[in-house]
């Protein structure tokens, strides 16, 4: 036999036993998805059952229960705890399976669950009502030699909810009584939270929101937009939603890192930027780290009604940075412009083709009870050093803006150069 008959004949020998191991996997995935099929079934037979002891016998130890919005435990104990309760909370507990679909390791089961909520047991801290109850639902398990490993489970809590008395059947008086008094609620939070995104340049929006008439701007920028200072934890919820309907928020810049000014930064689940002087404090303290103990310096009213808004309503808590930027940087037709002296790190936006200036705390147009007020330098007590945001002030004002916007109410238009000035004590 010549070479090339003997590589001819290796080959087909190699190809053939290739096609009978997929046969076997073949064969195998089969059983397997039947076996994993019947361990779903069983499972659901001891639950309606009541066999408590055989549905935890059927997890592997320390396999996940997720039942989504109602709990989240671990096997043995955690399993046990679940199911008991359901049993207790529902004496005539029902389980109906509607259909299975198994790939591989994974089962989705569609059930219907009826009973009566009699007790003598609570659901979840809820006394029995003895409202009957019938919901459906999806599970998916997970299952590995015979064992469930983990169970995401997706019941229909609102009709749970309804049917056990908790809220009001869909539809009634008291439904609509009940939708009425929630929109009006919502209402009156996005008054407080912050107004509508607003265009106030070519491109360029703005968020602002209590307390302290905080801005927040928008920069359009391929798609979505960036956003530059992320005001008060309060109008978290108002920058989100301006955010996705101008095409999604892809990056914050924080114009620098006090609590004012990274409050919703922490909750939109995006890359945050600020300069590099201002990690320390987008990380950290947010500021406290430089201004005197408990604001002294302030009026006594201001003091305390300040100490309070820090705490309770500008602050989201530190915020990780995932890169910085400097001055000279281009940021979405933009150039950065260092601004230091109320924060060390503190940097402004500038556009040269229309001479607008975003600029976070480098002067404040409010006074200290949010009244509009000419440009001013920004409180004492607040500044890392005041001498230094004098000079920033001047070095803004010599840019020429046709309009500067601070971190807080309204801009400074006409003559800026000189009200900058003037303001920065030339």
């Amino acid at each position: 036999m010549s070479d090339e008959e003997v590589g001819g004949s290796a080959a087909a020998k190699v190809q053939a036993a290739a096609a009978n191991v997929q046969q076997v996997a073949k064969r195998r995935r089969r059983i397997t998805g039947d076996e994993v099929e019947s361990v779903a079934r069983r499972y659901f037979e001891a639950i309606a059952a009541r066999d408590l002891d055989a549905a935890v016998a059927m997890w592997a130890e320390g396999g996940r229960e997720n039942v989504r919005g109602q709990t989240d435990v671990t096997a043995p104990e955690g399993v046990r705890g679940f199911i008991g309760e359901l049993l207790d909370a529902f004496p005539d507990l029902r389980f109906e399976l509607i259909s299975t679909t198994t790939q591989e390791d994974r089962c989705a089961v569609q059930w219907r669950l009826s009973g009566t909520f009699a007790g003598p047991g609570t659901l979840g801290g809820i006394e029995p009502t003895g409202h009957p109850l019938q919901i459906e639902g999806i599970d998916l398990l997970t299952i590995r030699d015979g064992l469930i490993q983990s169970n995401d489970a997706f019941p229909d809590s609102i009709a749970l909810a309804r049917q056990i008395g908790m809220m009001p059947p869909q539809g009634s008086t008291a439904d609509q009584r009940l939708t009425s008094a929630f929109n009006a609620k919502t209402r009156l939070t996005s008054r407080l939270s912050g107004s509508e995104a607003k265009l106030v340049a070519e491109g360029v929006w703005i968020v602002q929101g209590q307390p302290g008439r905080c801005n927040v701007f928008m920069i359009e920028d391929d798609g979505g937009v960036t956003m530059f200072d992320a005001g008060a934890r309060t109008m978290t919820r108002a920058v989100a939603s301006a955010g996705a309907k101008l095409g999604g928020i892809r990056r914050v810049i924080l114009g620098h890192a006090h609590t004012d000014h990274r409050g919703t930064a922490p909750a939109l689940g995006v890359p945050v930027l600020c300069h590099p002087d201002e990690v320390e404090d987008a990380e950290g303290s947010g500021g406290f780290r430089y201004w005197p103990p408990d604001l002294a310096g302030l009026p006594p009213v201001a003091r305390q009604l300040q100490r309070l808004l820090h705490r309770y309503a500008w602050d989201g808590g530190p915020v990780k940075i995932s890169g910085t930027v400097s001055e000279g940087d281009e940021l979405a037709s933009f150039r950065v412009v260092h601004l230091p002296g109320h924060a060390p790190g503190l940097i402004g936006l500038w556009r040269e083709s229309d001479r607008l200036a975003l600029c976070s705390d480098c002067f404040y147009t409010l006074d200290m009870w949010g009244r509009d007020c000419p440009p001013r330098l920004p409180v004492a007590t607040y500044n890392y050093d005041t001498e230094q945001a004098r000079a920033s002030m001047r070095k803004l004002a010599a840019l020429e803006p046709a309009a500067a916007w601070p971190g807080h109410g309204k801009p400074a238009t006409g003559d800026v150069r000189s009200e900058l000035e003037s303001a920065a004590g030339l």
